[in-house]
């Protein structure tokens, strides 16, 4: 793709092609220092990429605040801010990917539409208190919130843009005599102190910007910055137009002293019920929608400094893969379970077994042990790990520390290969006898998975969705859109052509059973969608159609039947789409809500879908059509990873904090969690949560603390 032209007055006439592996597709807006770009992983994973513009990125001062901007977003990526997936703080052009979050700012908003009604407004209180709660716990201040870094998404307000943010241990202190800020939504003191500014800026900036969401202006208005200066310091706030049952609390998040002003969870205790109906949230986020939408392009911002909800007049992609569930993350709650620990063992020997937690008896009376083993020895990342079929061996990889093979019945390290420059780790595939995953020079490289010794190299990039796994063949697409089939093996071509129809096609499954991987193309106007089933061995194609709608493979039911999502303008997934290709009859089913892009598991007609919000919804796709909706659970979970079935009837996931929970697929009901595993005690973040993995009995959980752990699939009650 050339490199995109730029519009209206950018410091550079053409936008860059790439920000460090990623694509940059259209661009969202430009801010003072920065240009901010919609662009894609390599597993679909939609981006808004923020890259520095070409002057600054020449000043050493800007790229050390550049690097504590990037290092604070890291610090708080959670439920309520856009979590980031990458950086660059030391390249050329220095740059940061976050998740892409639809939905306008608050300043948007209000301008459009004038100020928010009581209820909207008492949720977006709420919703600001819980994520200054957050951030203000991560050690981080965040010393610019405003209405332009408050997205409002379905999920709720997302705080945004933490340019001049702090950590509370920060080394990079203010310097005398610069103000930084917004000075309709600047505290007192950081005009009269900047270098004793604490945690209570935001909450008086948090007043500032409630003042706005009810009335449509600040607190403090004047068309001059220094008046308003002088106003914040010596005025009375001016509240009127702010609703009576919040005038007093928001006028105490307006006092001039920081010691008068409440706490985050003092604000949130004062909405509590009968006040504040937190039930009252959810309607608003699950909004009724016809199957499919009209695609309606949405104007572009003039702040490029945060994630906007616009959808460039573009080509459609999405993932090679499935779609990457990567939007907010969860809250962190306590559940049961514990296991003992062992240190990865180096040299690419075995490591001692580890310590086993207490015996527990499954539903058949056999003896089952949890356990749980420490793979990572540094840095922050999250294992992921991947499994040849139910009780077989277990292969995991995990960044800065390299791969490695573990005995699912106990956690037992068969062998490793250490790989400490390895940055970015993906499962690694099982294909033709042989374990492949990242080597040194980020390709993939082929394991003898019994002694761990690597047989060969191949020349295929290690990125997740760089090769599409189909049984023993792995299939690579070019730019070009030319996909070539290698044997798993031996990494000998099988064939290599051009899909018949497509441009530039991505696999989105495989199926076994038939040995058929399906490739999907949408059109450029996001209209159809081109399917084509084609056997991986071969390179036949059995069958091929277009069919209406924004479409994603996600499974396979019934006789050679595919199951696909649809979705609509705004990226959001509003029904499922079964395919008969023998009848060539494709039925639709409307989902009750709009879910933001759910993984999708299959259990005979059932389809299970986790949104990134936590809710999970299962939809009856041999219905016919009409009301398919089996239940529906808000599982608390405010990012997860995709969905697996195991026996019992049971639905795991992974939660961001490193608890695994369980969900009976039969009532709907969540009946059980694992504890939080964090690292260090902080949240932190992975671009591609894992999934667990369920090997037979045995279910597989990988966590932050950097810890592979099993737990007994059948008794999800006592984790």
């Amino acid at each position: 793709m050339p490199p995109l032209p730029g519009a209206g007055a950018h410091p550079e006439a053409e936008f860059p092609e790439y920000a460090g592996t990623y694509r940059l597709e259209a661009c969202l807006g430009s801010g003072g220092m920065g240009v901010v770009h919609l662009a894609r992983s390599a597993s679909g994973l939609q981006l808004a990429v923020k890259v520095v513009h070409r002057p600054y990125a020449a000043d050493p001062e800007f790229r050390a605040r550049f690097r504590q901007e990037v290092a604070a977003a890291r610090r708080v990526s959670g439920a309520f801010t856009a979590p980031v997936v990458d950086a660059d703080p030391d390249a050329e052009r220095p740059w940061m990917a976050t998740l892409y979050v639809p939905g306008p700012t608050l300043a948007e908003q209000v301008k459009r539409n004038g100020p928010l009604a009581p209820a909207e407004l008492r949720r977006l209180t709420a919703g600001l208190a819980e994520a200054l709660r957050d951030i203000h716990r991560a050690g981080v201040i965040h010393r610019d919130l405003k209405p332009s870094n408050v997205l409002l998404s379905d999920a709720g307000p997302k705080v945004i843009d933490f340019g001049i943010s702090r950590p509370y241990d920060s080394d990079l202190r203010t310097e005398t005599g610069k103000l930084i800020g917004s000075p309709p939504y600047m505290a007192p003191e950081q005009f009269q102190r900047p270098r004793e500014v604490g945690p209570a800026a935001d909450v008086f900036a948090l007043g500032a910007v409630l003042v706005h969401a009810a009335t449509g202006r600040g607190p403090f208005d004047s068309d001059s910055p220094y008046i308003v200066a002088y106003q914040v310091v010596h005025d009375e706030a001016d509240l009127s137009g702010v609703p009576e049952d919040l005038a007093e609390l928001v006028g105490r998040c307006l006092a001039k002293d920081p010691a008068q002003r409440p706490t985050p969870d003092e604000v949130m205790a004062a909405l509590r019920p009968p006040s504040y109906e937190a039930a009252a949230f959810i309607p608003a986020q699950r909004r009724p929608t016809a199957f499919m939408e009209t695609v309606e392009e949405r104007a572009g911002s003039e702040d490029a400094t945060h994630v906007r909800g616009a959808v460039p007049a573009r080509r459609w992609r999405l993932p090679r893969g499935r779609l990457v569930l990567a939007a907010a993350l969860l809250l962190l709650v306590a559940g049961a379970g514990a296991g003992g620990f062992a240190l990865w063992g180096g040299g690419g020997g075995p490591a001692e077994a580890p310590e086993r937690a207490s015996e527990g008896k499954g539903a058949e009376g056999a003896a089952f042990s949890p356990w749980s083993t420490v793979l990572r020895t540094t840095g922050r990342a999250t294992p992921v790990c991947s499994s040849a079929g139910a009780g077989a061996a277990l292969y995991c990889a995990v960044a800065g520390t390299g791969t490695a093979r573990i005995d699912p019945a106990n956690g037992r390290v068969l062998w490793s290969d250490r790989n400490t420059s390895l940055r970015n780790a993906s499962a690694p595939i099982v294909s033709g006898g042989v374990v492949l995953s990242a080597g040194p020079d980020g390709k993939l490289r082929a394991y003898d998975p019994v002694k761990g010794v690597p047989v060969r190299e191949t020349g295929v990039s290690a990125s997740p969705g760089s090769a599409f796994p189909a049984g023993a063949t792995l299939l690579v697409v070019a730019d070009s859109g030319t996909v070539t089939a290698l044997d798993g093996a031996s990494g000998v071509e099988r064939w290599k052509r051009p899909l018949t129809g497509h441009t530039r096609p991505d696999f989105g499954l495989y199926d076994e059973a038939s040995g058929l991987a399906y490739a999907f193309e949408h059109s450029a106007n996001g209209t159809s969608t081109l399917v084509t089933a084609v056997d991986a061995a071969s390179g036949r194609a059995a069958w091929q159609r277009r069919l209406d709608g924004v479409l994603t493979p996600v499974s396979t039911a019934g006789a050679g039947e595919l199951v696909l999502t649809a979705m609509n303008g705004d990226m959001q997934t509003v029904g499922l789409v079964r395919y008969a290709p023998g009848k060539r009859e494709a039925v639709r089913i409307a989902l009750p809500f709009r879910l933001d892009e759910p993984q999708v598991v299959m259990g005979g007609d059932a389809a299970y879908l986790l949104a990134r919000s936590g809710s999970l919804l299962a939809v009856d796709t041999g219905a016919g059509g009409g009301k398919a909706e089996l239940w529906r659970l808000e599982t608390g979970a405010g990012r997860g990873s995709a969905p697996v079935l195991g026996e019992g009837g049971h639905l795991y996931f992974s939660a961001a904090d490193g608890r695994l929970l369980a969900v009976d697929t039969g009532r709907g009901a969540l009946v059980g969690q694992t504890r939080a595993r964090l690292s260090g005690g902080k949240l932190t973040y992975a671009s591609d949560l894992p999934a667990p993995v369920a090997a037979g009995r045995a279910v597989v959980g990988t966590a932050p603390d950097g810890s592979v752990f099993a737990v007994d699939g059948l008794e999800p009650g006592g984790w």
